[in-house]
Formats: structure tokens, C-alpha cells, sequence
């Protein structure tokens, strides 16, 4: 008997090292499990961004550059002209006393006319009676002082030698010659016929002139002239946005009315063919 309870006892102590040996692996497994579960979730976000396709991956919220050619428009400018003011007047100091550059200089030149216009114009004077009397005052000036400063112990007076200079002068001349002669070929080409606008433009502008000067002599006409050479290209520079989109305004309504005149009077007008002269 206590032979077979001690069998009995070794059985059951066997059975639960067995099921104690069970309890123990399914711990172990099931905390390997839990520590694996958190590696796996973080890979996976990494392997799925990774294999993403780029089609949808994240874009930016600014959009891409419009691949469409910008075009500038052409800026419309009185007369057509493509250069500054500055460089249209000619450039250099001419252009810059018209401009006001220098105020001192533009304001002198201007106070000059104004004195010239005022004696000739208003006192009536005549040009050899003026440089006459400026010649003998000047004169009589010199020679007094002169004398006068053997009798006060000083130092007579310096007359500077005036000359003119021969560069200056070719350079004016041949200035003027250039700007001659293309006026007279622009009169040679309006003449022969091949530009009717010109043509009319020219008539026009000569029959304004006609009628101005018949209410103001020569010397008037010019000195108007002269005060809007130095106010309007001034006042242009400075209003000169303004001034353009008023002018192609203008335009646009000018090429309309001569459009409408040419459709109905100036086309009709006959002319013969124009043939190319051939030069030996």
C-alpha cells in the first residue's frame, strides 16, 4: 500500500511539473508576441511610404509656374519715339538746358531772350542801333578806366582776347548743313507724289504757319518758339505717362476720321502708275 501511494504521488507531482512547464512557455511566447507587435506597426508605416507610388505622395499648396509666355505689350509714346526725351532733343548740354538739368544755366538763357524780345519788340529797337550802342558803351567804359587808373596808382583792366573757336563753329556749320539737306529731300520726296498723307500733313502744317505768322512779325513768332522749347519738353518729361495715353487716345480717333475720309474721297481721287526710275 504505501508502495502504490507513492507511485501515485510521483504521478501527480510529474503532471504538474508538466502543466507548470506549459503555463511557463505560453507566458514566454505570448510576451514575445506583445514586444514584436510594436517593431511591426512602426515598420509598416515606413515600408508603405516607401513603396507609395509618386503619383500619391503629398503635394505642396502652391501651384507650379504657369508655363504660358508672358507677351509685353508696346508702350505707346508720343510720335512714335523709342528713346528718352534727353536723347530725342539730342543729348548733351542742349539737352539739358531745355530739360532744366541745371536751373541756373536754363534760367539764364531764358532771362537773355526775354531781354532780347523786350528791346527789339517793345522798346523798338533796331539790331545795328542796339549792337552800336552796346559797342560804344563798352568802348567808352574800357577806355575811361584805362586812363583813370594811371591817375589812381592802379592796375589798368585785364580786356580778355575774344576768339572764336574754329572747331565749334565747323561743327555747327556742317550741323546745320545736315539738317538743311534732309529737309530738303523730305520736301523732294513729299513733292513727288508718293505719300499722300505726308503730303496733306505738310500742307497742313505750313497753312498753320502762314496764318500765325500773318498775325505776329518774325521776331514774336520766334521767341514763342523759343519759351516752348524750354517749358513743353519739361513739362512732357515730367507728365509724360499722362500725356502718352491722352496722345494714343487721339490717335486712335485721328486713324478713324482719315480712314473714313480716305474710303470716301481720297481713294477716288485718280493717279497714275508710279514706275521705278532706273539709274545708269
Amino acid at each position: 500500500m504505501s508502495e502504490h501511494a507513492g507511485e501515485s504521488e510521483s504521478h501527480v507531482q510529474s503532471a504538474m511539473e508538466k502543466i507548470a512547464e506549459k503555463l511557463n512557455t505560453h507566458d514566454v511566447s505570448s510576451s514575445d508576441s506583445d514586444d514584436d507587435k510594436p517593431s511591426a506597426a512602426t515598420a509598416a508605416p515606413a515600408v508603405s511610404v516607401a513603396d507609395k507610388p509618386l503619383s500619391e505622395a503629398p503635394q505642396s499648396s502652391t501651384p507650379p509656374p504657369s508655363p504660358a509666355i508672358s507677351v509685353k505689350s508696346k508702350i505707346y509714346h508720343l510720335f512714335g519715339r523709342e528713346q528718352p526725351v534727353h536723347k530725342v532733343l539730342g543729348g548733351g548740354k542742349p539737352a539739358d538746358i531745355l530739360l532744366w538739368r541745371d536751373k541756373k544755366i536754363s534760367a539764364s538763357v531764358l532771362g537773355v531772350a526775354t531781354v532780347i524780345w523786350i528791346l527789339f519788340e517793345l522798346l523798338e529797337y533796331h539790331l545795328l542801333t542796339l549792337l552800336c550802342h552796346i559797342l560804344i558803351f563798352s568802348l567808352a567804359v574800357l577806355f575811361l578806366w584805362s586812363n583813370a587808373t594811371k591817375f589812381i596808382n592802379k592796375t589798368p583792366p585785364r580786356v580778355p582776347e575774344i576768339q572764336l573757336p574754329e572747331k565749334a563753329i565747323l561743327e555747327f556749320v556742317s550741323a546745320l548743313r545736315c539738317e538743311i539737306n534732309h529737309s530738303l529731300a523730305v520736301l523732294r520726296d513729299i513733292a513727288s507724289g508718293k505719300d499722300l498723307k505726308k503730303f496733306l500733313a505738310v500742307i497742313a502744317v505750313l497753312w498753320v504757319v502762314s496764318v500765325v505768322g500773318s498775325w505776329l512779325n518774325f521776331l514774336t513768332l520766334f521767341y514763342i518758339v523759343f519759351v516752348l522749347l524750354h517749358t513743353v519738353p519739361v513739362l512732357y518729361e515730367k507728365y509724360e505717362d499722362q500725356v502718352d495715353a491722352f496722345a494714343e487716345k487721339a490717335s486712335i480717333a485721328l486713324k478713324k476720321h482719315y480712314a473714313v475720309v480716305d474710303a470716301k474721297f481720297l481713294s477716288k481721287i485718280p493717279r497714275g502708275p508710279l514706275k521705278d526710275k532706273k539709274f545708269v
